[in-house]
């Protein structure tokens, strides 16, 4: 335990406290903003303690103080607005401001005491004196205010989630003595204006946070209806940059990248988040001055001196960056802020605390605006949004996905006992046909042969398609055997089949080059294709007929887009989508050979079950061509 003493030149009384106390009080509760607030208590300090000047001195993020408020008589130079170096107040000494409320000095030339004993008595350690409010102080800050013509000092901690937000500085020309009394009213004008500190900053700028809001609820509404995240962040792409009041705004997914307004060129900004990925923490990065910590946004300063970086993905590259512009700004400091050095006597170097504390003015370039608290909170806050979006859609296709290969299955499953079970009545009326033709047809009439021969066909065709929903119920329950197969050999295989089957038919097979190899099934992928070429020769009406084979230059390592190209018939817009319908034909069953109207049906199938998406480019009466992707 350490008692400290000192005389007693008040009596005190809660009355009198509490009268001492309230008016401050409620007009620090009613001030409508921070500067108002911080006005009101320089004022009432000032009245209580008498001190010459009462200023709120209040830390940016970098450890740097600016003076926000101040109250003095007319003859004293203001320091209102300038700026102090983050050394002015060292680490150790903002440390002791979160322990100790309020620090006074009544007197610059005060001669120090020494402690007796100087170490405790029983642990034999320094003793600390974190809390002690007569204790000496450091040398160098007696220096700093005798520098500023300070004759006694007092200040007041003023505290935000438990970190330093700033102070209540006191200043006296002359040496000034502070009762323990006013002391404690001044201690307890300083933490309700702490308390106060959270609702005054958050009413600042309440406009721009209410529209900030507004922006973010139109991202809630469009990101579910887009096709992806990113089509609805550059949906209304003034949206994205008044969210921050950014210039320029990138969103990359992968390797693809939206840019709005004002930004790098595209591989400034590739190189860019290469070096973001090792910099970004909590999925978060932001500077005012970028050419600071990345020496090469030097080359941008026009466009990006300030950049604020969201990661939404931890495992693909997915950045949402926002710009802004170099603004070359004046900042007003109390006196030369780099701190000099002296030489003494000895030859040896002393850190020496500045001697003038009068206006210097200094340009600062390579900066931007800084990112206000609240501004980082709304891009967090989207971050969190996108990510509650698509994981929610994620879910919601994952069961759509779930119900979807059930429902097939059962679909497969029906198809494949409905096609069995339905061939065999057929084959009875089929075969009862025939009898009936061989037994009784040179007794029937012509009417009645005609029948049975017409009910023959009928029973024929419907086999016919019984067998088709088979095999395309098959296709669903077969287990793809993929490996690495030559597509030259496949078409190969079915150009000679399909030769030997279509004599009659003169048509010309083109490959303009030599075909990929790509890793899939075999046997489906050779049906794909003799279903797709056996299509390009049957319908076509041309003397000279050709059909070309190929596939396009690679736009992604992942899978080749083959096409098949005819001269043919072609299909007008209108049937591009029911073509790929089972059983759906666009002539009568005994034009162009027939068929049952299953054949695209089934190439869709095959062509789903690897991965790939098929369809059609055609002009009416000019041919057609027919593209689908397989995996590399």
């Amino acid at each position: 335990m350490i008692l400290e003493l000192e005389p007693k030149f008040w009596e005190a009384d809660f009355f009198g406290f509490y009268q001492l106390v309230k008016p401050p009080i409620q007009r620090i509760q009613n001030a409508s903003n921070l500067t108002e607030m911080c006005q009101i208590i320089v004022k009432y300090v000032r009245k209580i303690t008498g001190f010459d000047r009462v200023m709120v001195y209040q830390f940016d993020a970098e450890g740097a103080g600016r003076v926000i408020a101040e109250d003095k008589p007319e003859y004293l130079t203001p320091y209102l607005g300038l700026r102090y170096p983050a050394s002015d107040i060292p680490k150790q000494a903002k440390q002791l401001y979160t322990l100790n409320y309020i620090r006074l000095i009544p007197d610059v030339n005060y001669q120090p005491v020494a402690l007796i004993p100087a170490h405790h008595p029983v642990r034999n350690q320094p003793i600390d004196l974190s809390f002690s409010v007569l204790r000496s102080v450091s040398p160098i800050h007696i220096e700093y205010l005798k520098n500023m013509g300070v004759g006694a000092s007092m200040s007041i901690s003023l505290i935000k989630n438990k970190r330093l937000w700033g102070l209540i500085a006191c200043h006296h020309q002359t040496a000034k003595y502070v009762n323990y009394e006013m002391r404690t009213a001044c201690e307890f004008l300083g933490q309700v204006m702490s308390l106060e500190l959270a609702s005054k900053e958050e009413n600042e700028d309440l406009e721009r946070k209410i529209k900030i809001k507004s922006i973010q609820a139109k991202f809630v509404e469009a990101i579910p209806q887009a096709e992806n995240f990113v089509d609805g962040l550059v949906k209304e792409p003034s949206d994205l940059l008044d969210l921050v009041l950014a210039q320029g705004a990138v969103v990359c997914a992968g390797n693809a990248c939206t840019v709005l307004g004002k930004t790098p060129k595209q591989d400034e900004v590739a190189e860019l988040i290469t070096w973001l990925e090792n910099k970004i923490q909590d999925n978060l990065f932001y500077t005012d001055c970028l050419p600071k910590v990345y020496p090469a946004a030097e080359r941008f300063k026009d466009v990006a001196s300030g950049l604020l970086a969201l990661s939404i993905s931890k495992t693909q590259k997915y950045y949402i960056l926002w710009f802004r512009p170099e603004v070359i700004q004046t900042v007003n400091w109390g006196g030369n802020p780099h701190k000099p050095v002296e030489l003494e006597e000895n030859g040896g170097w002393r850190l020496s605390p500045r001697k003038s504390f009068d206006l210097w003015q200094e340009t600062v370039r390579l900066m931007s605006l800084p990112w206000k608290e609240y501004e980082i909170d709304a891009a967090l806050e989207l971050r969190s949004a996108i990510i509650g979006i698509v994981l929610r859609k994620a879910d919601e296709l994952a069961k759509i996905n779930v119900e979807l290969e059930r429902s097939n299955s059962e679909l497969d499953a029906f198809a494949y006992i409905a096609s069995h079970d339905l061939k065999e009545p057929l084959r009875g009326i089929h075969n009862y046909s025939s009898f009936l033709l061989e037994d009784y047809g040179d007794v029937l009439k012509e009417d009645g042969v005609s029948k049975l021969q017409t009910l023959m066909r009928l029973t024929q065709r419907m086999e016919d398609l019984i067998d088709s929903l088979l095999h395309f119920s098959r296709l669903g329950r077969v287990e793809l055997l993929l490996q690495k197969v030559d597509i030259n050999l496949v078409v190969k295989n079915v150009v000679y089949v399909l030769k030997i089957s279509r004599k009659e038919d003169n048509v010309e097979i083109y490959i303009p080059r030599s075909l990929p190899i790509v890793r899939c099934d075999r046997v489906q992928i050779q049906e794909l294709f003799t279903n797709l070429i056996g299509n390009a020769i049957k319908y076509n009406d041309n003397s000279e007929k050709w059909v070309e084979i190929g596939y396009l230059d690679p736009s992604s390592p992942e899978s080749v887009v083959f096409y098949i190209k005819d001269n043919g018939i072609g299909i007008r817009e209108k049937h591009k989508e029911a073509i790929f319908r089972i059983f759906k034909r666009l002539h009568p069953a005994n034009k162009y050979g027939g068929g049952t109207g299953a054949g695209l049906t089934i190439a869709k199938k095959i062509v789903e079950r690897h991965g790939g998406k098929i369809w059609v480019e055609s002009i009416y009466g000019e041919g057609s061509t027919f593209y689908f992707t397989l995996p590399s």
